[in-house]
């Protein structure tokens, strides 16, 4: 005989069915009878207590994106369900598995506008790959397990349970099954052979060929399969900022980061190279620049298992549709040996040249105030390399990408396609508790902290041991740059006037201190590093700090700026 549960029970129950050990979230009246049954379930369910439904959204992400698990959000209804939004587009725009279950008020009442009642569904459908209202106790289980499957399979992104509160008082008969197929879902295509040997076929004859790794990489977890394919063929690979250490640094042939901040060689040999072989990326504005510019000589392949990015931005020669670890799997063996040494040395070359206009200015600078480059690199060295990379969104986000260096697979969290300021603080706790044998590192600025800084009280509560790197220049940085460089200096409302953030971090319990020179940086990282818990650095940054090399906005992908007044020679 079947057990008779409330819908409340019947979602816990379904969430430990799936594997979910914690929830991120905040409590409300249309979800109260959820949060009555969590009570009896916190030995097999964590929760983690959010100070703002925002930050529920980007610690789920966080979570996720390290463990590769689905993130899991629980709120109530009206402004609660409001303030999730931007966590939704953050991770449908990065293929971030998420399923965010709101609150809402009774089916009776829907349409009345009730007290805290919005059009959940109607709201987020456009943000997330389903929407889905449950108006009665025994939908839950089907929901539930729909809802993953359809979250953390294919291309990851975010799903929405909106919860009626008489669903969650309601009883049903408890069972559950795990979906694993739904009609006209499809979200492992059959990978098409005859593609694959057409893509080998142009790797094989190509001169001059260049990898793009993206974010597929890291979501299928095809790092290997990446590095052996550049092996075989001796193919440079350059990274998207979301395929970061999708390849570690120091590997022979990773040259780089490409994009409006990236590395000369990757950007410049896209509009050289003779083939480009795009792998788990969606040809983003940021990387291609002016598109009627963009690799206009080479043959485009692109590999991906999302097909409505195929020739959506940029035309290409050859497409697979498919998982990029097992399209990879099935095109190594077709792959022959090579050398392409004279292709290679092109990128020694701009990087020659980036280390004497750009590097050894922002890293290793002889005088001045202190550089956001030079901190960057002193904690990623203080880590050895090995810790995770958080950031925030602007100048220190493009810095810390820039010169922080990776020696293991999914070693940065970040907004990308959204670019949304105050993302960090809420992911680096989500990352830390879905990875916590490894060290975290967040790098914000001023701006980007104050956004989320309600969260140092989830740090205090949960002791969550992230170390924090405020990259502090008094402005909005990045908005700064693009007005000093763009807008004759008009810096209309990016100064800032910043409360004592040492102050505020040990009110929160967090062991803080302020660097105000380059003499006290390596002993304060050393600190930082070996303290057993959360940790804030507030280093005082010049405020004209600016970041380079860049590709102004519009511009072709190889026009590209060293300093405010000099640009890159091409040949």
């Amino acid at each position: 005989m079947s057990e008779k549960i409330t819908g409340a029970e019947a979602l816990i129950k379904s969430l430990i069915a799936e594997g979910v050990d914690r929830v991120f979230g905040y409590p409300g009246g249309a979800i109260i009878p959820v949060y009555d049954k969590l009570y009896d379930y916190t030995e097999e369910l964590k929760h983690i207590l959010v100070r703002h439904e925002q930050g529920a959204t980007h610690a789920a992400q966080g979570y996720a994106r390290v463990s590769g698990r689905t993130g899991v959000v629980v709120v109530t209804s009206g402004p609660a369900a409001t303030n999730v939004i931007t966590g939704l587009s953050d991770a449908l725009m990065d293929s971030t598995p998420m399923v965010v279950i709101t609150g809402q008020v009774a089916s009776s009442f829907l349409g009345s506008d009730a007290f805290q009642e919005t059009d959940v569904v109607g709201i987020t459908q456009p943000i997330t790959k389903w929407a889905y209202q449950i108006r009665k106790a025994e939908d839950i289980p089907w929901a539930v397990a729909r809802a993953f499957y359809i979250a953390n399979s294919g291309r990851p992104g975010p799903v929405v349970l909106d919860l009626a509160k008489d669903a969650q008082v309601g009883t049903l008969d408890w069972s559950y099954k795990k979906c694993d197929f739904i009609r006209s879902y499809i979200p492992y295509p059959e990978i098409d052979e005859n593609d694959v040997q057409t893509v080998a076929d142009l790797i094989n004859a190509a001169e001059r060929p260049m990898i793009i790794s993206g974010h597929g990489v890291m979501i299928s977890g095809a790092e290997k399969e990446l590095a052996a394919l550049a092996e075989k063929a001796d193919i440079p690979v350059a990274a998207t900022l979301l395929g970061l250490s999708t390849m570690p640094s120091d590997h022979k042939l990773y040259r780089g980061m490409l994009g409006m901040h990236g590395n000369i060689g990757p950007n410049v040999n896209t509009n050289r190279c003779d083939l480009l072989v795009a792998i788990g990326m969606r040809f983003d504005d940021r990387v291609t620049g002016d598109t009627s510019k963009y690799a206009r000589q080479a043959k485009i392949v692109h590999i991906d298992i999302d097909s409505s990015e195929f020739d959506k931005n940029i035309k290409t020669t050859a497409t697979v549709h498919g998982d990029a670890k097992e399209v990879l799997i099935k095109l190594l063996p077709l792959i022959k040996e090579t050398k392409h040494t004279e292709w290679l040395k092109t990128f020694d070359e701009c990087d020659a040249v980036e280390y004497e206009k750009v590097v050894k200015r922002e890293v290793f600078p002889e005088s001045g105030p202190m550089n956001m480059g030079e901190v960057v690199h002193k904690v990623s060295k203080a880590t050895e390399d090995k810790a995770v990379l958080i950031t925030d969104v602007g100048q220190n986000q493009m810095f810390s990408s820039r010169y922080f260096r990776y020696t293991l697979p999914k070693s940065i969290i970040t907004s990308g396609g959204l670019g949304t300021m105050g993302f960090g603080l809420p992911a680096a706790i989500g990352t830390k508790m879905g990875a916590p044998e490894r060290t975290v590192c967040f790098f914000t600025g001023d701006g980007g902290l104050q956004m989320t800084i309600q969260e140092l009280g989830t740090i205090l509560e949960y002791g969550v041991a992230v170390k924090i790197i405020l990259l502090n220049n008094n402005f909005l940085g990045n908005v700064r740059q693009w007005q000093e460089l763009f807008f004759r200096s008009r810096f209309s409302q990016t100064p800032m006037i910043n409360p004592d953030f040492v102050q505020i971090a040990q009110a929160y319990g967090i062991a803080s201190e302020n660097v105000e020179t380059r003499e006290q940086l390596d002993a304060a990282i050393e600190r930082m590093v070996s303290h057993d818990g959360a940790y804030l650095l507030n280093v005082n940054i010049d405020p004209t700090d600016m970041i380079f090399p860049m590709t102004p906005a519009g511009a072709a992908v190889d026009d590209i700026m060293l300093t405010p007044t000099e640009k890159y020679k091409l040949d």
